[in-house]
C-alpha cells in the first residue's frame, strides 16, 4: 500500500488532529485496564462482536492522553476497515513504519490493533514488538478461541485478558442517564428502574441497541453478521443453513438443558457437526454453555448442559417471543452477571446443580475449593407449586453443601422465611442488580 493511503487510513481512527467518539464511558473496565498497564504484558481484550470493545479502546485511548501521554504517542489501528485490502505481518509493519515516520513519537508509543484476527500470523509481529520492548501493545478480537490458542502458543505469561459483556443493568441505567451515585434514590426511582429492567429485558444491553431506535433490525444484523462474519467466513463452512438453524434454537431454548445428541435427532444434523457449531457459537461469545456440578469429572462432562445467550434482546428478536419466557430471561440475564464475575475472578466456577431426582437448583457458585452459595431464579414466586419446587430443590442442595442460607431471584417478591432451620432469601432481580456490594 502506498504510504499516504495508510497514513490517510490511520488519521480517521486516531486523535492525532481532532476529537473521536468515544460513547459513554465504561468505569469499570477502564479501571481494569488502567491496572494492566502497570504490568509489562500484552492486554487482550476479547467479546462478543458490538459489544463495546472499539468505544473501550478508544475512551482508554482518550483517558492516556488526558493522563499527559501525547497523541503522536497512541496508534489506534482498525482492522475492519475495508481500505486495508490485504492483511498480513507485511502490511502491519508498514503501517507501522509509516506510523513512526509521520508522527515521529518521542516516547515508547502504545499500539491499539483492534479485531487483530483479522491480519493473517498477526500473533508473530505482536510478539516480536513486544519482545524488543517497543510498544505497549492493546489488542482485541471477537473470538475467544482464536486468540487464546494463538496466545497460550506465543505469548505464555506475556499477555493479561479482559472479556467485555454488554451492558450491565448499572451500565444500562447510566446509558439511559439515571443517577443512582446516592441509595437514597433508588428508592426514590424505583418505578422507573422497574420500567426500565423490563427495557433491558426485552430488547438486552448491546450499546447501539440501547442506544438506538430500530432496536429489532439492529439485533437481526448482528445475529447475521457474527454468524457470516465470525463464523462462516473465518472457518470456510458450507453448512450455513444448519448452522443458521442450530443458532436459532439455541436462541429460543435459552436457560434450557440441551444434549448434542438429542439435537441431532430434533434438527437432523449429525452429533459431530452440533458439536464443532456449538464449540464456534461458544467461541464467539453469541452463547455459553454451563456445566452440572459434580466431583466427578466424567458424570459432569457427560451431563446435559444449559445453554444460555450473550444477550436476551437477540434472544427475544431470533428465538422466541418475549412475553411468554419472562422466567427463561431473567435466568439468563442472572448468569450474565454471575459469568462477567467468573471472568474476573480466576478462584469462581459457576455451575448448575440437579440431584438423581430431578431436583434443580439454577446456580451454584464455588470458590476455590469450597461451594459458597446457591441461587434459584423463580419470576412466578407467587404460584404456590411453582414456589414449594424451587424451595424443595434449594433445600435440598443447602443441606447437600451444609449452607445455612439460599437465595431466590423475583420479579417483584421480597421477603426471607426460615425453613427447616435454614434461610431463605428472597430479593427482586432489579434489587439484586443494585446491591452495593455487587
Amino acid at each position: 500500500m502506498d504510504k499516504n493511503e495508510i497514513i490517510k487510513i490511520l488519521g480517521d481512527w486516531n486523535f492525532w488532529d481532532k476529537d473521536l467518539n468515544t460513547g459513554i464511558n465504561r468505569p469499570y473496565y477502564l479501571n481494569k485496564i488502567k491496572n494492566f498497564h502497570e504490568s509489562s504484558h500484552i492486554i487482550v481484550i476479547t467479546g462478543a462482536r458490538r459489544s463495546g470493545k472499539s468505544f473501550i479502546m478508544r475512551q482508554t485511548a482518550k483517558t492516556l492522553i488526558e493522563g499527559g501521554i501525547g497523541k503522536n504517542n497512541i496508534l489506534i489501528v482498525n482492522f475492519e476497515d475495508p481500505r486495508f485490502v490485504e492483511l498480513n505481518t507485511k502490511t502491519l509493519q508498514q503501517i507501522y513504519d509509516v506510523y513512526l515516520e509521520f508522527l515521529n513519537p518521542q516516547e515508547k508509543p502504545y499500539l491499539f490493533l483492534d479485531e487483530i484476527q483479522e491480519v493473517k500470523d498477526w500473533e508473530k509481529w505482536v510478539r516480536t514488538i513486544h519482545e524488543l520492548d517497543k510498544a505497549k501493545i492493546i489488542i482485541s478480537g471477537s473470538n475467544a478461541k482464536l486468540l487464546s490458542r494463538e496466545l497460550s502458543t506465543l505469548l505464555t505469561g506475556r499477555h493479561l485478558d479482559l472479556v467485555i459483556f454488554p451492558l450491565s443493568f448499572k451500565e444500562f441505567l447510566k446509558f439511559k442517564n439515571m443517577d443512582l451515585s446516592k441509595r437514597f434514590e433508588i428508592v426514590n426511582k424505583e418505578i422507573e428502574i422497574k420500567r426500565l429492567l423490563r427495557e433491558y429485558i426485552k430488547f438486552g444491553s448491546f450499546p447501539e441497541v440501547v442506544l438506538g431506535g430500530e432496536k429489532n433490525q439492529i439485533l437481526l444484523n448482528y445475529f447475521e453478521d457474527i454468524l457470516n462474519k465470525d463464523i462462516v467466513r473465518r472457518f470456510k463452512i458450507r453448512k450455513s443453513k444448519e448452522l443458521v438453524s442450530l443458532a436459532k434454537f439455541y436462541l429460543g431454548n435459552i436457560s434450557s438443558l440441551i444434549t448434542f445428541s438429542s439435537l441431532e435427532r430434533t434438527l437432523n444434523i449429525s452429533v459431530d457437526t452440533v458439536e464443532k457449531f456449538s464449540r464456534y457459537l461458544e467461541d464467539t461469545f453469541i452463547l455459553f454453555f454451563l456445566k452440572r456440578f459434580s466431583y466427578k469429572f466424567r458424570e459432569q462432562e457427560k451431563s446435559p448442559r444449559k445453554v444460555y445467550a450473550i444477550d436476551v434482546g437477540l434472544a427475544n428478536t431470533i428465538g422466541f417471543r418475549f412475553s411468554q419466557n419472562m422466567g427463561r430471561l431473567a435466568e439468563n440475564l442472572v448468569f450474565l452477571e454471575l459469568k462477567r464475575k467468573e471472568m474476573l475472578a480466576s478462584n469462581l466456577e459457576i455451575y448448575y446443580w440437579k440431584d438423581v431426582n430431578h431436583r434443580e437448583v439454577d446456580f451454584l457458585i464455588k470458590e476455590d475449593l469450597k461451594v459458597k452459595q446457591l441461587i434459584q431464579v423463580c419470576w412466578e414466586v407467587n404460584r404456590p407449586e411453582t414456589k414449594n419446587r424451587e424451595i424443595r430443590a434449594l433445600l435440598k442442595a443447602m443441606k447437600e453443601f451444609n449452607l445455612e442460607e439460599g437465595l431466590i431471584i423475583t420479579d417483584d417478591y421480597e421477603a426471607e422465611e426460615n425453613i427447616r432451620g435454614k434461610k431463605i432469601n428472597y430479593i427482586p432481580l432489579w434489587k439484586w442488580y443494585l446491591k452495593e456490594d455487587k
